[in-house]
């Protein structure tokens, strides 16, 4: 089905649920048996209560889809009794959508904001718009508006400056509020530590984020994995051309010596480029002058 598809936009909704599986199912449901929609993957995680759904689709088709999974998930997730370990202001946190194969930018921007015009209008839905598509300089960064959480949008949205671009300027009571976007990939990356002291990954974070004087496309927060008894550096790796995979590990490596940890393994939640993959492996391999077009599948999709 993709590969017959003219134009190709990818979206990554992330829903504030991670634990109910039936509700999961039934929020990932529109994205099924959908002409011009091709659900790739979704993985939920329960510390985080959070779930990542990776679908791509022609413009129209995905815009319908996104909207009718956006309606489900108002109906069924109640942030009033939310409780996780990730940063979120809604039901449906964060909604972005990313060029794959003939579409530009600006039509990314174009969708992202038709589709946020009809969820709005339809669930009464606060909607900011963010990264490519933000309106105001202050808004690219989704960190910048998540700040406050759920539990601090009331107040945050009776500023005058924190007017949102579509819906009403008040928090929906149960879905709260989303951002949605158009931004190039990114690789959700979780790097693990043996230790259960949060305050230990919160200081690696720290040290590794751009907006603390780290790497320049690493976002970071520190979580806790209480199901394991350990805690991590959870990261939004925003270019990974740019900031390697390999470059945040050997740094999260470095940082942990300071208070004797180690890093115990890693994760990917989503889908990653396999660039991003390659580019790791052939560090700690060591190839010299390798080439992506050495990869049996790159050959192969050409």
């Amino acid at each position: 089905m993709v590969a017959s598809m003219k134009k190709i936009l990818e979206c990554v909704p992330n829903f504030s649920e991670g634990r109910d599986l039936k509700k999961i199912e039934k929020i990932v449901a529109p994205f099924r048996a959908k002409e011009g929609v091709k659900l790739l993957d979704y993985q939920n995680d329960e510390d985080h209560n959070r779930s990542v759904v990776t679908v791509v689709g022609e413009p129209e088709p995905l815009k319908k889809a996104v909207v009718e999974s956006m309606g489900v998930a108002v109906d069924l997730i109640d942030m009033r009794t939310h409780e996780g370990q990730h940063p979120r202001m809604g039901a449906i946190d964060v909604v972005p959508f990313i060029p794959v194969k003939n579409v530009s930018v600006e039509e990314a921007v174009d969708i992202s904001k038709a589709t946020a015009k009809l969820a709005s209008e339809a669930y009464s839905l606060p909607i900011f718009l963010y990264e490519q598509s933000a309106t105001r300089p202050e808004r690219q960064n989704l960190a910048t508006i998540r700040k406050g959480q759920f539990e601090g949008m009331a107040e945050k949205l009776s500023q005058a400056e924190w007017t949102p671009d579509f819906g009403p300027a008040q928090v929906h009571p149960s879905a709260g509020v989303t951002a949605m976007g158009a931004r190039m990939p990114l690789v959700a990356f979780n790097v693990n530590l043996d230790t259960d002291r949060l305050e230990i990954a919160d200081h690696i974070a720290k040290k590794v984020r751009h907006i603390s004087g780290g790497l320049r496309y690493c976002k970071g927060i520190g979580i806790e994995l209480k199901d394991r008894g350990i805690v991590q550096v959870s990261m939004n790796m925003t270019d990974y051309t740019k900031t390697a995979l390999y470059r945040v590990v050997e740094l999260i490596k470095i940082e942990a010596r300071r208070y004797g940890v180690n890093v115990v393994g890693s994760e990917i939640i989503g889908l990653v480029p396999m660039a991003a993959l390659i580019d790791s492996a052939v560090y700690y391999l060591g190839v010299e002058d390798f080439s992506m077009d050495q990869v049996l599948e790159t050959r192969i999709y050409e």
